[in-house]
């Protein structure tokens, strides 16, 4: 087991580094961060040269792989480390030179029970990229498929499990200090950045990720998921369909092929609503780098702009609940109804009993009222995370991991959607959406299928419930036999006897009939 010392240790030099990129400025200036903390920021950068301007994103890459995965995990927590922070953090796509290919090769033939030449004819030597926990190679299958081929980095498993530790370790000691520190749950984040982690580490997680959301977005035409090679996908390795396409960052060469910009925002917008609305289920790193302009023919024989995802390492879910709830509060700001808004935080428990609902209407309608109907070119998004935190902060609402997953993916959704299109507002793209889809969901129809679902359900599970009724009421058992009445002992008359009860009998009626006649 790990020490407190090794611990401080580590923590030590990894706050030394953030220091020298000025990533520990706004923790020493936060007012709501622990004393504790704000002394140890200031210790860590003790004689270092801090930059005017910090490089949040670098300190990261600087620290390792590990700690470039916590920088991702943190870009979803403005609430943590600041919106500045946060914004930078977004754009940390870990981008690391790359593992000599001998290390790759060795890890390749470990990975799989049958020679190397037997499954792949060639693997190009040069990565196609390389990332903090994998790398990725074009090759070809030994049957002439050309695949992407990403292969974990020799030792990751081990250096990111041992920061891990320590990442615990001083999670909790922050959290135990109270006040703000346990209102932002720091362990919660942990845990949530762990489960991430562990799912990347496990290549076999990542192409079942893909697959499943695949078969969730047969219904999104435009939007595609590469198909998997399982045969050749290991816990280490995974073989994916290779996608050849434009990378939504090279908005030049989407032009130069004839593409329309203003649809493929749509398309992003649209796709990104099904998975997390309709499906539950959604890429949470959907950053430029991860999705290509790829040609589609449609069934009229013409040739469109679609869209292709890779890297599937972090995915989110939300329940129905959560996703009734998520479309309601969409709605709610569509159509500036803050007040329901505001019932959905309280019946989700979002925000604690004891404040005032009236009060919470009026902080949301602070926040929505300067942004509705402006283009997104137009809102500061800056502005409005602000606002959004300043409001979870004054109503002591505890965080909600898989909202602020969700809030961080919109805000990339957003940036790559403003980049091909300046004028695209994603409010316009969404209210159809989610408009028709709380129709389907809380319409009539759907009330009534959902209670038929119900009964149907209740009567299914009739038998089991009278079967596990009659397993805590007691077997019936033969009715023991009665006791043995007592014997009734009957004086026998004697003959004297019933000679007095006879006269007295005829002298009273005797009397009664003279009362009678006289």
């Amino acid at each position: 087991m790990t020490t407190a010392v090794t611990h401080l240790w580590r923590l030590a030099r990894w706050g030394r580094t953030l220091a020298r990129h000025g990533a520990l400025l706004g923790i020493e200036r936060d007012g709501n961060v622990p004393p504790v903390v704000r002394r140890f920021a200031r210790f860590a950068r003790f004689g270092a040269r801090v930059p005017a301007i910090p490089t949040y994103g670098e300190a990261f890459v600087a620290i390792g792989p590990a700690a470039i995965k916590l920088g991702q995990a943190l870009a979803t927590r403005p609430d943590l480390v600041g919106e500045e922070a946060a914004r930078d953090l977004l754009r940390l796509q870990d981008s690391l030179p790359p593992a000599p290919y001998p290390q790759i090769e060795k890890s390749l033939r470990e990975a799989f029970d049958v020679p190397l030449e037997h499954l792949f004819s060639h693997i190009d030597p040069v990565p196609v990229g390389a990332a903090s926990i994998a790398q990725v190679h074009k090759a070809v299958t030994s049957e002439g498929r050309t695949v992407a081929l990403k292969v974990l980095r020799p030792g990751v498993e081990a250096e990111i499990a041992s920061a891990l530790e320590t990442y615990e370790w001083a999670a909790a000691q922050v959290e135990r200090m109270g006040g703000e520190a346990q209102r932002l749950r720091p362990r919660v984040v942990i845990a949530t950045f762990k489960r991430w982690t562990n799912s990347e580490l496990n290549l076999r997680m990542e192409a079942a990720a893909a697959s499943e959301l695949g078969e969730k977005l047969t219904a999104e035409t435009g939007f595609f998921v590469p198909a998997i090679d399982w045969s050749r996908t290991t816990r280490r390795v995974l073989t994916m369909e290779w996608v050849d396409g434009i990378k939504l960052t090279d908005v030049a060469a989407i032009e130069a092929a004839g593409y329309d910009r203003k649809a493929l925002a749509g398309l992003l917008v649209k796709s990104f609503l099904r998975q997390a609305i309709a499906e539950g289920y959604f890429h949470a790193d959907l950053h430029q780098g991860n999705l290509f302009a790829v040609a589609v023919e449609g069934p009229d024989g013409q040739v469109r702009a679609g869209i292709t995802a890779i890297d599937f390492g972090i995915m989110g879910r939300i329940n129905r609940i959560g996703r009734v709830y998520l479309a309601e509060i969409i709605y709610g700001l569509f159509t500036g109804n803050y007040r329901r808004v505001a019932e959905i935080h309280f019946e989700a428990g979002y925000v604690p009993a004891h404040h005032n609902l009236d009060e919470f209407a009026t902080a949301l309608r602070a926040v929505g009222e300067p942004i509705r109907g402006l283009p997104v070119k137009d809102i500061s998004i800056a502005n409005l995370l602000d606002g959004l935190f300043a409001i979870t902060r004054s109503f002591e609402m505890p965080t909600q991991p898989h909202l602020l997953l969700l809030q961080k993916t919109m805000v990339m959704v957003e940036g790559v959607a403003l980049a091909l299109d300046p004028d695209v507002n994603m409010w316009e793209i969404s209210e159809p959406f989610v408009r028709d889809w709380m129709r389907d969901e809380l319409g009539p129809e759907a009330k009534a299928a959902d209670a038929l679902i119900r009964n149907w359900r209740t009567l299914n599970d009739l038998p089991d419930f009278v079967r596990r009724v009659m397993r805590l009421v007691p077997a019936e058992s033969p009715a023991p036999p009665l006791p043995p009445l007592p014997e009734i002992r009957v004086r026998e008359q004697r003959p004297w006897g019933r000679m007095v009860f006879a006269l007295g009998l005829g002298l009273a009626l005797g009397l009664g009939l003279a009362g009678v006649l006289g």
